[in-house]
């Protein structure tokens, strides 16, 4: 039988040379379960933002909207359109261009805006009018609880949830996009995430002691490969928190958590069978 043609996602977010997140991340993740991931960096930094130093940076707006209308040119049709990072208003309409130039494609939106209760500090009132109203044009969203409060036009909560507040969260954003999934969830002993949509669930992990960046965006690529794959979106939140939470696991207690978790010995587990044999 002749394999199928891999599906196209689109995936407008950040790369960091060194580090692992971003791009840099959800390429090998995306590719392995089975994709064709197409690298649209928003801006290019030489390492991540998260204690190394001020990075070396180069914005990538205008390189973004000449790369879109070359994809058009030349016929690609994406399959899903994936948005992470976006550095300021010009991105963000570098990400809705996407999405005007690709309406039938599956639109996720990861609103990176803060974390631990508090925004990032390049991160503006107007810039979050702007990524709410990406999130209403996305068929999914992908926030953390500090992402989700900013969205919702409410202080972030830093307290630990239980699982009817964590669900109660994610059923609130469902007025900006028919399915979000809330992660970064404290549940107590547990770290997790919240559905809602077509399903409501939680989903819980024992909770690490450790801190890494990345993790989000590893997160975010596996649910979508497992979307990707046929999987509910409950099954792939459930496939994709196993995953970084193996990671976290894997990663020797000596490494610097500032260089990101080590998951490149877990991606066979990705592969789907039908590669595998």
């Amino acid at each position: 039988m002749k394999p199928t043609e891999p599906k196209k996602i689109l995936c407008i977010h950040d790369l960091s040379g060194m580090g692992r997140c971003s791009l840099a991340v959800i390429l090998p993740v995306l590719s392995v379960m089975g994709c064709q991931p197409v690298a649209l960096p928003t801006v290019v930094l030489s390492t991540h933002t998260g204690g190394l130093g001020t990075p070396a940076r180069l914005d990538g707006a205008a390189y973004g909207l000449a790369a879109l209308e070359h994809y058009r040119e030349l016929g690609v049709e994406f399959d899903c359109i994936y948005t992470g990072y976006l550095g300021g208003e010009e991105q963000v309409a570098l990400a809705e261009k996407a999405f005007d130039l690709w309406p039938a494609a599956r639109k996720v939106v990861d609103p990176v805006m803060g974390d631990n209760g508090k925004a990032y500090s390049t991160v503006t009132s107007a810039l979050i009018d702007r990524m709410r109203g990406l999130c209403r044009r996305a068929d999914l969203i992908l926030p953390n609880a500090t992402e989700a409060a900013l969205l919702l036009e409410r202080e972030p909560q830093t307290d630990t949830f239980d699982d009817a507040s964590a669900q109660a969260l994610a059923d609130e954003l469902l007025t900006l996009a028919p399915s979000a999934v809330v992660t970064g969830l404290a549940l107590g002993k547990y770290i997790g995430c919240a559905g809602s949509g077509r399903e409501r669930f939680v989903i819980k992990k024992l909770h690490i002691s450790r801190s890494f960046p990345g993790t989000g965006d590893l997160y975010g690529a596996v649910l979508i490969g497992s979307l990707i794959q046929g999987n509910a979106l409950s099954a792939a939140a459930d496939n994709a928190a196993e995953f970084v939470s193996l990671a976290i696991q894997q990663t020797p207690a000596d490494q610097d958590t500032r260089y990101g978790v080590w998951f490149e010995p877990l991606l066979p587990r990705l592969c789907p069978v039908s590669w595998s044999d």
